[in-house]
């Protein structure tokens, strides 16, 4: 088994906006006989599923979210070589088999870059591969970057992949880590903390054959 989740600490990268992580004593062992740490964060805190609630008007929150939903087999599409910003399109994407399996993970190799600068630089994938995805069967989108769009250090208001997956009540999970050397095809589980709210940290694995 292996572990496909960012760990979580105190003053971590989160996307642009979000509230940062904050971990500090809040019992101490030989002072109050139990060690409890306060936890700050936000929801979309490092590895983390976003429910169609996050763009989404209406939509699910992540409490109408099935673990069914997040584990299964998953087809491992690799794009290597990116250039910082690059856009992933369809041509990118290979030769897609008619239907594809529920989970489609992304790897592009930038979760070398998490935690740093160029991590905002990451590849995007483009509304019209996501398209193509959801009409090919996809409904968990994972990726290894802060998110499948374009990050803008400013903010954005523009999710363009986020509408057409989130829009389709599908999921999307961002932030993954550790997809070297994945197999094109892998059972994956994403399990998510159990909020009512639009996304939740989650520890993601991808189980040995």
């Amino acid at each position: 088994m292996r572990d496909l989740s960012h760990p979580i600490a105190d003053g971590m990268m989160v996307y642009p906006g979000d509230p940062g992580v904050h971990l500090a004593p809040a019992l101490e062992l030989e002072r109050d006989g139990a060690a409890v740490t306060s936890v700050r964060m936000g929801s979309h805190t490092g590895t983390h599923v976003d429910a169609p609630a996050h763009t989404v008007a209406g939509g699910r929150t992540m409490d109408a979210v099935g673990l069914d939903e997040l584990v299964g087999d998953a087809l491992v599409i690799r794009v290597a070589g990116l250039e910082d910003r690059a856009t992933v399109g369809v041509a990118d994407l290979g030769d897609l088999p008619e239907r594809v399996p529920a989970i489609v993970v992304l790897d592009t190799g930038w979760a070398a870059h998490f935690g740093s600068e160029r991590a905002l630089r990451h590849p995007a994938l483009s509304a019209e591969a996501a398209r193509e995805l959801v009409d090919r069967g996809m409904r968990v989108l994972a990726v290894d970057t802060l998110s499948p769009d374009p990050t803008d250090a400013a903010g954005t208001t523009d999710f363009p992949v986020h509408e057409i997956v989130l829009g389709a009540d599908g999921l999307i999970v961002e932030n993954l880590a550790n997809l070297d050397g994945l197999p094109p095809r892998v059972r994956i589980g994403i399990f998510p903390v159990r909020l009512g709210t639009d996304g939740a940290p989650v520890r993601a694995v991808a189980f040995d054959a």
